[in-house]
C-alpha cells in the first residue's frame, strides 16, 4: 500500500498538469504580453510523451526510485521556472522541461505496481490509477479555473511544490528496498541506450506535434508538415538501425517481436483513439449542436468519465476473477464500438439525453480494456523488461489519443457545411476504430496471467 499511495499521488500530479492551464491561458497572454500560448499545453504532452518509454527501460535497468526522485526533483524544479516565468519563450521552455519530469511520472510508478502485485491481482489496483486519472481529467480545469480567478495563474505552479514533495516522500519511503526482477540476477547499470533515447524522442515529438500542429498551426499540405513528416520518417529509420546494433537496446525488440505483445499495443492504441474521438467530439457536440455553455458541457461529461472508472473496476475485476485479459478487452471494444454506432445514427431529434446515456456505455467499454492491456503487457514481458513494456504501452496510448482526437476534427472540417453529417462521421469512425481493435483481440493468443511475481529472466534482444 505504500507502493500503490505513492504511485497514485504521481499520476494525479502528472495528469492534471496536463489540463490544469486550459482556463489559465488567456490571463497568462495578458500577463506576458505573447502569443503561441497553446505551446504551454504541447510542450508538456510532447516531452511527457515523448520520455514515457525512456523512463521505463531506464528504471529496468537502474532500478525504479533511483529514476523517479530525480524525475520528481525536475518536474518540482520545473514547476518553480513555470510560477517565475516573465515571457512565454519562458514559460514553454519551463514546461517542456516540467514534461521530462512528468514522464516519468507516468511509466515508473505502472511498472513499480509490477515489482509488488502478481499480474493476476493487478486489475484490483488498475482501477484506482483509472479513478485517478478520470478524476484528474475533471479537477485540472475546475481547480485551474478557481486558481487563476481567485489568485494568478502563477499559483497552478506554486502549488504542485507541496505535492511534489509530498510524492518525492511517499515514493522514496514506498520504493525503498524494491528492486526490479531484471536487477536481482544481474545488474545492468552502465548498460543505458542514451543515443536511442535521444532519437526515440525526438522522433515521437515530431509524430506528436504534426497530429497537434496540422491543420492548427500549420496546413496539412505544406513545407512546415512536410519537414516534419521527413523528420519523424528519418528518426525513427535511424532508431531501428540503432536498436539493431547495440547490446542494450531502448526498446524491448523481442517483445515486439511477439504477436501477442504486437497485438496488445495495437489495441491500446485504438482504444486510445476511439477514446479521445469521442472527448473531442461530444463537448462539442453539446456546445455547437445544443448550445450548452463551455463549463456546462465539460460537466456533463462527467458521465463517461465516470463509467470509465466503472468499466476499469469491472474489468480489473473479472482480470482476477478468471485470470485471462483476452475476452475482457474482446467485450470492452465491442461495447464500445456498440455504443458509438448511435452516436453516428444521431440526430438532433434524439435530444440532449440520449448523447449523454450513450457515453456512458462507450465509457464503460473503453474503460474495461485501459488497465486489463497495461496488465496483459506486462504479463508479456519478462522480469527485467516489466518498464520497457509499460513504457511502450504508454507511449503508444498517447499517440493513439493524440491519433483520435486529430481525426476526429478532421471529419468536423472536412463537414463543416454540415455540422451535423460531420459529428456522424466523426462517431461512426470512433466505432469503427473500436470494432478493429475487437477484431484484433478476438484474434490475439490468450495467455494466462501470472499469479507470482518473479519469474526467469527475458531472452537477450
Amino acid at each position: 500500500m505504500r507502493v500503490v499511495i505513492g504511485i497514485l499521488l504521481c499520476i494525479l500530479l502528472s495528469a492534471i498538469d496536463q489540463t490544469v492551464v486550459l482556463p489559465a491561458i488567456p490571463q497568462m497572454a495578458a500577463t506576458l504580453h505573447g502569443g503561441h500560448l497553446s505551446w504551454v499545453v504541447a510542450a508538456y504532452l510532447l516531452t511527457a510523451t515523448a520520455t514515457t518509454p525512456i523512463y521505463g527501460k531506464l528504471s529496468d535497468q537502474l532500478g525504479r526510485r533511483r529514476v523517479l526522485v530525480p524525475a520528481i526533483l525536475l518536474f518540482i524544479a520545473a514547476s518553480v521556472l513555470c510560477a517565475l516565468a516573465s515571457s512565454v519563450p519562458m514559460l514553454i521552455a519551463a514546461r517542456a522541461l516540467q514534461g521530462l519530469g512528468g514522464g516519468a511520472l507516468l511509466a515508473v510508478p505502472q511498472a513499480a505496481v509490477a515489482d509488488v502485485i502478481p499480474p493476476r491481482e493487478r486489475g484490483n489496483y488498475q482501477a484506482w490509477f483509472a479513478g485517478t486519472w478520470a478524476f484528474s481529467s475533471v479537477a485540472g480545469p475546475i481547480a485551474g479555473g478557481l486558481v487563476t480567478q481567485d489568485l494568478s495563474w502563477r499559483w497552478i505552479f506554486w502549488a504542485n511544490i507541496p505535492f511534489g514533495l509530498l510524492a518525492l516522500v511517499l515514493s522514496i519511503r514506498g520504493l525503498a528496498g524494491l528492486t526490479p526482477p531484471g536487477l536481482r540476477g544481474a545488474s545492468l547499470r552502465g548498460r543505458v541506450d542514451f543515443a536511442g533515447a535521444v532519437l526515440l524522442m525526438l522522433s515521437v515529438a515530431a509524430v506528436l506535434l504534426a497530429l497537434s500542429s496540422g491543420g492548427v498551426d500549420f496546413a496539412w499540405v505544406s513545407p512546415v508538415m512536410a519537414g516534419i513528416a521527413a523528420a519523424a520518417v528519418a528518426g525513427f529509420a535511424l532508431l531501428y538501425w540503432q536498436q539493431r546494433r547495440t547490446p542494450a537496446p531502448l526498446l524491448p525488440g523481442h517483445l515486439l517481436a511477439e504477436p501477442a505483445f504486437r497485438a496488445i499495443i495495437a489495441i491500446s492504441f485504438l482504444n486510445s483513439a476511439g477514446m479521445f474521438g469521442g472527448i473531442f467530439l461530444l463537448p462539442l457536440l453539446l456546445q455547437w449542436v445544443f448550445h450548452a455553455s463551455a463549463a456546462l458541457a465539460g460537466l456533463e461529461i462527467v458521465p463517461f468519465l465516470f463509467t470509465t472508472t466503472v468499466g476499469a473496476f469491472v474489468g480489473g475485476q473479472l482480470t482476477r476473477r478468471i485470470g485471462r485479459t483476452q475476452p475482457i478487452m474482446a467485450a470492452g471494444l465491442a461495447i464500445g464500438a456498440a455504443g458509438f454506432v448511435p452516436m453516428a445514427l444521431w440526430s438532433t431529434s434524439f435530444g440532449v439525453v440520449l448523447p449523454l446515456a450513450i457515453s456512458g456505455l462507450f465509457g464503460l467499454g473503453i474503460g474495461a480494456v485501459m488497465p486489463t492491456s497495461l496488465v496483459a503487457a506486462q504479463n508479456q514481458s519478462g522480469g527485467r523488461d516489466v518498464g520497457a513494456a509499460t513504457g511502450t504501452l504508454l507511449l503508444l496510448r498517447a499517440m493513439g489519443g493524440a491519433f483520435g482526437a486529430t481525426f476526429a476534427g478532421a471529419f468536423l472540417a472536412l463537414s463543416h457545411a454540415d455540422l451535423a453529417a460531420g459529428f456522424r462521421l466523426g462517431f461512426f469512425a470512433c466505432a469503427a476504430v473500436l470494432a478493429l481493435a475487437a477484431i484484433i483481440a478476438l484474434r490475439m493468443e490468450d495467455v494466462p496471467l501470472r499469479g507470482t511475481i518473479d519469474v526467469a529472466p527475458a531472452a537477450a534482444d
